[in-house]
């Protein structure tokens, strides 16, 4: 992995929720970094952000950017079945990756960009931003000191307010909820339980987003899915999007002596209590604003790494785990049984 010094000079390939997090941190708030070009297929969507964070260079795909400006390293915001394709084309010229989950599509174009990476010697992370958050990293101290005994069921969820784009709604271009919304889930249990999924049993239905169903048959806003890992111990990931009432995630890993919870409900720890003999607490509404520290601690790790010549703490395996699992429960989904990862694990032609 090469060296790198000074800032390390960055571009945005998509200018989605995600990807505009990562570049106001990477504008504002990383000192060692800075936002240099962006890049979008529609013109109109990247000029407001371009003048919002002072970038002049905008680009309508990579291959003019990366004959138009001098960069060292891209952060990939674009819709998921676009990631492969960027991320394996800025490893080539010698560009570092930040690509947002889910990693890929398939578990082919997980191992084009790792193997894209590994062969040009940059940094590939992917954007798991719990395992930056304070709570979550807390938690899994915890969990590791042995205080609570050893962990034997995790539980992980996560629902989110509103629907991202379109093209979420098509599983084949998306691969649905599980990849979009619960994505963090399957790596979350995989951290926790410090070992690999081997089997997934899912449940899904369509209930809030019912007018959809006669074009996009395969789409889901609810989803249970039941985990087998190696060892025999059990995983529980629950998804919902939709939900309409707030963005909430929560784990709670269940141990030989004792509970583990991290995440929360609630905005604030606020609490009001009314004469009426009400108690009220704000529900958070957004994942950008409970993730926000998280996004920047993970934003500034993949600066760490790319100028301390390192390794990310969430690589490309991490991302292909999770994909593994996602694959495999839409799969369950599908056919209405339970499924080994190992059926699935063709990996160069998946």
């Amino acid at each position: 992995m090469a060296s790198h010094r000074g800032k390390v000079r960055i571009c945005l390939a998509g200018t989605g929720r995600a990807g505009m997090v990562h570049a106001l941190n990477f504008a504002s708030s990383v000192p060692d970094a800075e936002l240099v070009a962006i890049v979008d297929p529609d013109p109109n969507a990247a000029s407001r952000p371009a003048r919002e964070l002072g970038v002049d260079q905008v680009f309508c795909d990579l291959d003019q950017a990366l004959g138009g400006v001098d960069f060292d390293a891209v952060c990939i915001g674009a819709p998921t079945f676009a990631h492969a394709e960027i991320a394996v084309k800025a490893a080539r010229e010698g560009k570092h990756i930040l690509c947002e989950k889910p990693m890929a599509l398939t578990l082919a174009e997980c191992d084009a960009m790792i193997d894209a990476a590994k062969e040009s010697g940059v940094v590939l992370q992917i954007g798991f931003m719990r395992r930056f958050d304070e709570s979550f990293v807390e938690a899994k101290r915890a969990v590791d000191s042995g205080a609570v005994g050893e962990p034997v069921l995790i539980k992980s969820l996560t629902r989110g307010p509103g629907l991202p784009g379109s093209w979420y709604y098509s599983v084949e271009r998306s691969n649905g909820l599980l990849a979009e919304v619960n994505s963090h889930d399957f790596d979350t249990v995989r951290w926790f339980m410090g070992d690999e999924i081997a089997s997934v049993f899912s449940r899904a239905g369509n209930f809030k987003c019912r007018e959809l169903a006669e074009r996009y048959p395969r789409l889901y806003d609810y989803v249970l899915v039941s985990i087998g890992f190696e060892s025999s111990k059990m995983g529980l990931v629950e998804g919902a999007c939709p939900a309409g009432y707030g963005y909430d995630s929560r784990l709670e890993v269940v141990c030989t002596e004792g509970l583990v919870f991290a995440g929360r409900l609630n905005e604030e720890s606020v609490v009001v209590c009314s004469s009426g003999g009400g108690v009220a607490q704000p529900i958070s509404s957004s994942w950008r604003r409970k993730f926000k520290d998280a996004y920047l601690a993970e934003d500034r790790h993949f600066v760490e790494c790319v100028l301390g010549n390192s390794l990310p703490a969430v690589g490309g395996e991490e991302g292909r785990a999770a994909v593994h699992a996602v694959i495999a429960a839409n799969l369950s989904i599908t056919t209405g049984r339970p499924v080994r990862l190992s059926e699935v694990a063709a990996a160069k032609t998946e």
